[in-house]
Formats: structure tokens, C-alpha cells, sequence
């Protein structure tokens, strides 16, 4: 093909750093749960965003399925066009009410969210403030909009007070995630709030691992009663309520302006009635807060036996001395992305699907295993699991401290 020369160099490349990834490695064959089907076996499934096994439950698909009978498979057009359904508005108005926000807006998915939420609050001779972990989203939405981007350091909150008192702008925004998803930890989120206050700049929150898991499943900001203090949150119905899709929570005004200024809404299909159906069946499931008080449980099973094990050290530093995990992403550090891949195919030989994490998904030189916890999951399941990695581990790793943080 012309002009495509180029390709297969830039494919050895990939290879030559340990960083090929294709499709094929991991499918799974049927529902998703706290077991899989891979390659024809069995697996105890610790890879999953499905943070409340809802992604497979009964009544959750039951309810997509009554969708589907009624609507049809799709939305047809944007929600410009024709694309508004009754279940978007119901949607809407049921997440509006359990996360107490004045409006919900729906998106197609977390990084359109991201994408047009940051765009539409900022342009250029704005200036935007990110986090220097923030997920891959926001960091793409932050160089569309064009505006002037300001990294701070991980979590410090006073780099980031030392750029708000140097460099104005017309708009100023500040962006983080709420859980960063391959370390686990919290964002600063009192400090931030604080921050944007005394220097009168806006907020943008990524709940997307937060919903669900954390303030009885309204999230970090609500944890931290500062639902009233970010100027947008942004959810996501695809990781712990099981589903597919978005959601932007904010005051009403804001949201009209992004129906009339997001390109990702304008100019996206709406969500499938069906998908919408299920957000709503999994959301009384997180109201019901069984499967969020037992997946609260299981973060303290699994620090409890990493420790046990002697293996905290492999944690990133934030999560070291910590009696329960804030979250259900447990990352074992072990730096090489060739051991990464190794560890991973071992736990998978002995019944275990975790994923090796590499770059440019995490910094050089920090590839780990990155576990994550499900309310399905049994306390033995974890306590077989961390039994595998004491065994799995090589001595090297065993003696060396991670220098993340």
C-alpha cells in the first residue's frame, strides 16, 4: 500500500520494547463475572473494571433485555436529531437525583465525556491545570480544547497552588481524577476544592473509578461531602454499574451549554436504549449498597494478605502502611515490562486473569500487575490468588522497593 512503508519498522519497534498488545490475547467467552472463559479455561477474573460483578448479573441483563424488546438495538441518530428516547431522559433524571446534582447529561462514553466537557469549558487563552497520572481522556481533552496546559506533580497540592499564583488566564480549569486507576490512590480532592476557590477556577472531577466504590457509590467528591464544590463530575456506567456510556453532573446551565457546545454529544449517536435499561437496573443495585459494603470487605482482605506475604513494598507509596485498600486496584509494582508480561501468563497458567501493565499506560519503568477486585469475589479467591504472586515472584522483585509515587 503506498505510502505504508513505514509500518512494519514502527511495528518491530513496538515489539523490541516489550509493548505489543493485540486483541486476541484475552478474549472471553461469555458473560463477564467472577469467572471467565479464556482460551477455553476457566479463569478467576481479577482484570475487570466490573468493580461490583453487575456487568453479567441476572437483573442487570434482564432489564437490557426488556429494552431491547421495547426500543430496538439503537438510538438511530444523535439526540439532536432523533436520538432522545424516553429512557435517556429517565436515565438522566434517576442519576441527577442519586448522585444530588442538578442535571445529568449522558455521553456516548467516558473519554467523549472528557473530550467535550473539557472543550467546552476551556479554549484557546484558557489555561488548564492536569495532574501529571490523569488517564489518557483527559489528557487528550485537555490538548483538543487548544488551551494552555500546566502539568502539576501527582497529587501536590502545592505545585499546583504555585501555578495558579503564576499564570492567569482568561477561563482556568483544573482536572484530576478522583481514583488514579493503575495506582489506586485518591486525588487531594479537599486541597483542590480549596485551591479553586481561593483562585476562583473551575473544576473538572473523573469519577470513573470512584462510581460505584466509593460514598456509597456517589463517588470520591461525594465521600468528601465537595458534591457542591467541583464545577462538573464525570462518571462512567461502564465499569462498576456494568454497563456502557457517561454522564456529566453539574448545575443546570452548565449542561444546556454543553447540548449546545459539546461535539461529542452534537455529533455522536446517543446510547442504545438497552445499554440505558441496564445503567438503570445496576444503579438500584449500588443503591441497595450490598455489593458496595462487600467490596469494602474484600479491600481489606487483600491488604491484609499482601501484607501477611511481605510483599507491601511492591505497592506504589501511597498505598504503603495502609490497613485496607482505598480502592479495589491492588498494583504490584515489578518495573520490567518483559517480567510484567512473564507474571501475568504464569497467573493465568494457574487459574488467575491479571494484566500486565506497560507503557505508555503507566511511566517508564513502572510495568506492574494490575489486580482489581470485584464484589463477586470470594475472600478465598484473593487468598489464592496472593498465595500464586509469593510463589510467582521472583527473589529480585521480592528485595527491591518500587520508586513510585
Amino acid at each position: 500500500m503506498a505510502g505504508t512503508r513505514w509500518v512494519s519498522q514502527a511495528l518491530e519497534d513496538v515489539r523490541a520494547r516489550g509493548l505489543w498488545r493485540s486483541l486476541d490475547r484475552r478474549v472471553v467467552v461469555g458473560r463477564q463475572g467472577r469467572v471467565v472463559m479464556v482460551r477455553g479455561k476457566p479463569v478467576l477474573c481479577f482484570a475487570s473494571n466490573d468493580y461490583l460483578g453487575l456487568a453479567g448479573a441476572d437483573v442487570v441483563v434482564a432489564a437490557a433485555q426488556r429494552l431491547l424488546a421495547r426500543c430496538g438495538a439503537g438510538a438511530g441518530a444523535s439526540r439532536h436529531i432523533t436520538g432522545s428516547m424516553t429512557i435517556h431522559g429517565e436515565l438522566e433524571r434517576a442519576l441527577a437525583d442519586f448522585f444530588n446534582a442538578e442535571q445529568a447529561l449522558l455521553f456516548g462514553s467516558g473519554t467523549l465525556a472528557n473530550l467535550g466537557i473539557i472543550s467546552t469549558l476551556v479554549g484557546p487563552g484558557d489555561a488548564v491545570f492536569s495532574d501529571e497520572l490523569n488517564h489518557a481522556s483527559l489528557i487528550d481533552g485537555c490538548r483538543l480544547s487548544k488551551a494552555n496546559v500546566h502539568i502539576y506533580r501527582h497529587g501536590d497540592v502545592k505545585h499546583l497552588e504555585e501555578l495558579l499564583t503564576t499564570l492567569p488566564a482568561r477561563r482556568r480549569l483544573i482536572v484530576t481524577d478522583a481514583v488514579f486507576s493503575m495506582d489506586g490512590d485518591l486525588a487531594p480532592l479537599a486541597d483542590i476544592t480549596r485551591l479553586a476557590k481561593a483562585h476562583d477556577v473551575m473544576t473538572l472531577v473523573d469519577e470513573a473509578h470512584a462510581v460505584g466504590v466509593l460514598g456509597g457509590g456517589r463517588g470520591l467528591t461525594a465521600a468528601l461531602g465537595l458534591t457542591h464544590d467541583v464545577t462538573v463530575r464525570m462518571g462512567t456506567l461502564g465499569k462498576a454499574l456494568g454497563s456502557y456510556g457517561a454522564f456529566a453532573l453539574c448545575s443546570t446551565p452548565l449542561a444546556e451549554l454543553l447540548v449546545n457546545r459539546a461535539r461529542t454529544v452534537i455529533f455522536s449517536t446517543a446510547l442504545p436504549p438497552s445499554v440505558c435499561g441496564a445503567a438503570l437496573a445496576a444503579l438500584d443495585e449500588v443503591k441497595a449498597g450490598t455489593r458496595v459494603e462487600k467490596l469494602a470487605e474484600l479491600q481489606q482482605v487483600a491488604m491484609r494478605e499482601i501484607d501477611a506475604r511481605g510483599l507491601t513494598h511492591l505497592l506504589p507509596s501511597q498505598l504503603q502502611g495502609l490497613h485496607s485498600l482505598p480502592t479495589p486496584i491492588l498494583p504490584i509494582l515489578v518495573g520490567d515490562n518483559g517480567e510484567a508480561l512473564r507474571l501475568a501468563d504464569a497467573l493465568e497458567a494457574e487459574g488467575f486473569l491479571v494484566v500486565g501493565i506497560r507503557p505508555p499506560t503507566v511511566p517508564p519503568g513502572t510495568a506492574r500487575l494490575r489486580v482489581a477486585l470485584s464484589a463477586v469475589h470470594r475472600p478465598e479467591d484473593i487468598i489464592a490468588l496472593c498465595d500464586a504472586l509469593q510463589r510467582l515472584l521472583r527473589p529480585a522483585f521480592q528485595d527491591v522497593r518500587a520508586a513510585v509515587g
